[in-house]
């Protein structure tokens, strides 16, 4: 079993910058994908980064060049965000898939608000 805890959610101006981070307790190994996604008041919750256990990562359009996604160490994923945007108002949450033997287990933290103040 996973749990997965996040912080770093906050108030913020346009244009500042925020960095989240999610620890994970329990089994992250082998093959896994961690990452972030959010839910703007009103909308469906959408990708915002995932990082893989080799390091490659992946990014929705809109965060690109603006928001970094990053392991620490096997259990534990940041993600910097810069020139955030009132749009980037959002709870984000924290997601961790492993692959344990042919099955894959998907694991959600409970959520950070990100609060972006014009």
């Amino acid at each position: 079993q996973v749990q997965l805890v996040e912080s770093g959610g906050d108030l913020v101006q346009a244009g500042g910058s925020l960095r989240l981070s999610c620890a994970a307790s329990g089994s992250i190994f082998g093959t896994n994908i961690m990452g972030w996604y959010r839910r703007a008041p009103g909308k469906e919750r959408e990708l915002v980064a995932t990082i893989r256990n080799d390091g490659s990562t992946n990014y929705a359009d809109s965060m690109k060049g603006r928001f970094t996604i990053s392991r620490d160490n096997a259990n534990t994923v940041s993600l910097q965000m810069n020139s955030l945007k009132r749009e980037d108002t959002a709870v984000y949450y924290c997601n961790a898939r492993v692959l344990y033997g042919t099955t894959w287990y998907t694991y959600w933290g409970q959520g950070t608000q990100v609060t972006v103040s014009s």
